[in-house]
């Protein structure tokens, strides 16, 4: 794939183009269920212009990216699933905020009265266009143009939400009902809740959010969590993470669109200091395969959704 390797290491793009392509869906052989993956924050190409206006060298760029998280769920098309996935950084463009949450102290120039300058993401240096990594270490040595960030928002946000409501809109339309799986990662510092006496804090392995049950069915996050559980898992669900824009967004239960944030802790896979995927990513993945495999078991059964749902022929 151009500008992409797939050994899953850092590479750059080719300065004319940057990004190319910039998303990639992954379709199943053949579509057979109403299961939707989204990995928005796994992409992993780094324009040269970018580093080249970034005060922190890749390696530090990178503590931003949910490292991998594409490859880990890549059984969605085992189970006749697309799997949809950003091959731009999140340092670069953030798909998981509202598309004109902008940050003032960024730019070199007022921004436009539409912009959501205000939001809680926003004052972290969090927005559609980050000023800082996970850690809030400053990106770029100066400010940056709006119209650079307009770019981006124009030329990658949009495209890539528009491809992501196309594939809700198919399922439906085949299915009678679609279901978002977006995919992420958390570092294993944040993946921690409270033990008993002391202060104590107990292992976090994933954390499932549904918006506090306004983005899904209870019937969805009832699977995950029982089949997670399963598999030893300790699940958590809505804290620390409820699900961002893509869930907010997208989930619509009422109108037959389903969302779930699913975040798994960086440290059951890989190296959070070098990056590297550890011995224990592929038992991991292997595990996710099955938890897929049993939830598109489940809403072909109907236990996760009431009501008629359409087979894929019609």
């Amino acid at each position: 794939m151009t500008g992409c390797e797939t050994d899953g290491d850092v590479t750059s793009a080719p300065e004319e183009t940057d990004f190319s392509p910039p998303f990639e869906v992954i379709e199943p052989a053949e579509l057979t269920s109403p299961l939707v993956f989204s990995s928005p924050h796994s992409g992993r190409v780094y324009p040269p212009r970018f580093l080249a206006a970034a005060k922190l060298d890749a390696a530090a760029l990178r503590r931003s990216e949910d490292a991998y998280v594409d490859e880990l769920f890549a059984a969605a098309g085992a189970v006749g699933a697309p799997l949809l996935h950003a091959h731009f950084p999140r340092a670069w463009l953030d798909l998981n905020r509202e598309p004109y949450e902008l940050d003032p102290k960024l730019f070199d120039g007022p921004l436009p009265q539409f912009a959501n300058t205000r939001s809680l993401r926003v004052a972290a240096g969090l927005g559609t266009i980050p000023r800082v990594v996970a850690d809030a270490r400053e990106i770029y040595a100066g400010r940056i143009t709006l119209e650079d960030a307009l770019q981006r928002i124009e030329t990658l946000y949009k495209p890539y939400h528009a491809a992501l409501r196309g594939l809700m809109a198919r399922a439906q339309e085949r299915f009678g009902v679609a279901i978002l799986i977006d995919c992420h990662s958390m570092p294993s510092s944040s993946a921690r809740e409270g033990g008993i006496g002391r202060g104590e804090k107990r292992r976090l392995d994933i954390v499932i959010g549904d918006r506090y049950g306004a983005s899904a069915s209870p019937g969805v996050v009832e699977g995950l969590e029982t089949r997670l559980r399963a598999l030893g898992f300790n699940v958590q669900r809505n804290r620390p993470y409820a699900g961002g824009f893509i869930t907010e967004h997208f989930g619509r239960p009422a109108a037959g669109w389903h969302a779930v944030q699913v975040e798994v802790s960086r440290g059951l896979y890989m190296d959070e200091a070098t990056l590297e995927k550890s011995a224990r990513f592929a038992a991991l993945a292997s595990d996710l395969a099955e938890v897929i495999s049993g939830l598109a078991q489940d809403v072909e059964a109907e236990k996760t959704i009431g009501g008629p749902r359409r087979m894929a022929a019609e």
